[in-house]
Formats: C-alpha cells, structure tokens, sequence
C-alpha cells in the first residue's frame, strides 16, 4: 500500500512535470539540497558559497551518511550521482515502512500498523519521500532503533541510533529516545540492568556527536563549529522566536500559498504530539517525537522546510491511525472518503511543491 501511495505521487508529479516542459527524474533526483549531497559524494567536503559577511553556505551543514551512501551505489553500479540518490532514498523508505509497521504492530496490531504506513504515505509533503533527500533514510535507522528499543534489544537500538545521528542534524533525537529510556529503566530497576543496555546508550549519541566534533576540528572550534556553520546557513536554535516572527509576518502581511500551509502543518503537528501524550504512548516514542518537534519548532531560518523535517515524527500518527482504523470497523465508506481526501492532498500538493512552488524544501 505504501508503494502504490508513493508510485501514484511520483506518476502524478511526473505528469505535471511534463506538461510544464521539465524532467522528472532531475526534479526529483537533483532538486535544492540533493545537489549539495550529490556534491558531497562525488567530491568530498570543501565547497562553500559566500552570499554576505553573515551569509555563508557550507557543505559542511550536510551530515555524511547518505552521500556515502550515493558514492557506495555510484561505485557498484554504472548509475549517475542523481539515479543513485534516487535508489538510496527509495530504498530507504521502503524499510522505514517496514520499520514503522513494526512499530505499530507491535504496540497496536496489524490494522492500525497499516493504517500508520498508510497515513505517513500520504502526508503533504510525503512526495519528499521519493526525492533525493535523507528523511527517508532518517526514518529508517530511526523507526527500527525504536523497535529495538521497545522490544529491549539495546546494542541494536544504539548501533542504529548512532547511524541515525549520521544521517540528519535532528537524527540526535533517536540518540535522546535511547538515553532517556535507558535512564528510566536503569532507575527503575535500581541500576540492575544489562550491560547490553549499557552498550546501546554508549553507542547511541556516537554517530551525531563524532560528526559535530570532526566538523569543529575542521573549523578550528571542536566545540562550537559545527553550530557556527548551521548559523552562516541562518539555522539556529532560538527556542522559536524566529519562527514566531514568521508567523507574525504570515498573519499580518499573507504569502505564498507554501508558508501558510506550513504554518498549518506544524500547529497539527503540536495538536497530535498532544494526543499521543493523552494516549500515555511509550517513553521512546514520546521522546523521540517531541525532539524532533522541538528542533522543527525552536529552529530559526528557513520556515518552508519544517514540514520536511517532521516527516520522520511518524509516532505524531498513532492516534490518527487508531482513530481511522476504528473508524473503518464502523463506517467503511467514511474511512474510504477520508484517505482518498488525503491522496488528493498529498499528490497534488506533492507536485505543486516540486514542478510548480519553487521553494527550498
């Protein structure tokens, strides 16, 4: 089901794409920040775009993991850097479905587990899902770490949080799902724990913070380099102040259909953290999202691109999923409108985004 949601955006983008003279397969593949990662993997680290003193575009603001990724595919196969973004990311989803279906599974059974896929499938801007970009491979690591966590399977949820931490900035928060519920279960249990518990929260934080200090060395500031580069880019974590004054802006002035929509999505977005805390979901699933929330919510600069980065909040779904699953079993035909209602959103909004807005994503 979650190939056939995808496969059906793609088809649609594809035809918009043609009636509007571009190519698809160069939108998807080589769009905004998948050019910086394709550069990374084919070149290495070292290109910087200088716009003003206080503006200054590093290549090191893009963590390792999935131009590596590009560079192994390009390496085996005869692919182009673009073709093989695309199977990266492809692949990726696929296994974040699956990871994501596991969770619900286990946590809620195999009707609402579909309807989780299903939901995260259709999402506004879920058509980032088929593009060169990292979420997908976000998901992954993150949605299968959870479930490692959830069935006490420590070195695996810390071996798969550390490559999370190497595929994003706000992959920490896979690290802070492992730690947090690490501490709780060592307090609960009087610190008489396994030492695979101990391995795992070792392992978790390993992959973010080695990136940050290698960016800081190179830098020249170990500690604060990294952060100095996200700055130059205009990102920083001010507790929401900037995307306050962005939401001022919104309510004062009007924009672009895209800022207004993304103004929407987040506030759903606080609006589902809500429920799922109502719902007592567990402490990983908790922590994990209201991380990622709070990065998306306390991060100044680029406004746009919150939406993508509460793609990977999949848990933020959970109520939404058992309420549509409760809502099949009574009213099928109802249920049938809502998810349609969805795809539509989801497919043609997807397409906007990419062939039509021409905002960063």
């Amino acid at each position: 089901m979650f190939t056939a949601a995808r496969l059906t955006g793609v088809a649609l983008l594809a035809l918009t794409a043609e009636a509007t003279g571009q190519q698809p397969l160069a939108l998807l593949g080589r769009s905004w920040d998948s050019l910086w990662y394709l550069g990374i993997a084919a070149h290495g680290y070292g290109r910087t775009l200088r716009f003003a003193p206080d503006i200054v575009h590093s290549d090191l603001a893009f963590f390792p993991l999935y131009p590596a990724l590009v560079r192994a595919v390009t390496t085996v196969t005869p692919l182009s850097g673009g073709a093989a973004g695309l199977v990266v990311s492809w692949t990726a989803a696929a296994v974040a479905a699956w990871g994501i279906y596991a969770v619900g599974r286990l946590l809620h059974g195999r009707a609402v587990a579909t309807a989780l896929v299903v939901l995260w499938g259709l999402l506004p801007h879920s058509i980032v899902l088929s593009m060169g970009y990292t979420e997908p491979v976000l998901t992954a690591f993150a949605a299968w770490a959870l479930y490692a966590v959830l069935r006490g399977h420590w070195r695996w949820a810390g071996a798969l949080a550390a490559l999370a931490g190497l595929s994003r900035p706000n992959g920490f928060a896979v690290a802070a799902a492992v730690l947090v519920t690490a501490a709780w279960t060592v307090w609960r249990a009087r610190g008489r724990v396994s030492h695979r518990l101990w391995t795992g929260a070792a392992l978790a934080p390993l992959g973010w913070v080695s990136y940050v200090l290698w960016v800081g060395a190179r830098t020249g500031d170990p500690l604060r380099g990294y952060f100095a580069v996200q700055r130059l880019w205009g990102s920083r974590f001010d507790f929401g102040r900037g995307s306050l004054r962005f939401v001022h802006h919104l309510l004062l002035r009007g924009d672009r259909l895209v800022f207004p929509m993304t103004m929407v999505i987040v506030a759903a977005a606080v609006v589902l953290y809500a429920l799922l805390l109502a719902d007592r979901a567990p402490l990983p699933l908790l922590v994990y999202g209201g991380v990622l929330l709070l990065i998306a919510l306390g991060g100044s600069g680029f406004f746009e691109s919150k939406p993508r980065f509460l793609l990977p909040a999949f848990p933020l779904l959970l109520p939404l999923a058992a309420a549509l699953v409760r809502t099949a079993r009574a009213r099928p035909v109802h249920a049938t409108v809502v998810v349609a209602a969805l795809a539509g959103l989801s497919y043609a909004y997807g397409a906007y985004l990419v062939v039509l807005a021409r905002t960063p994503l």
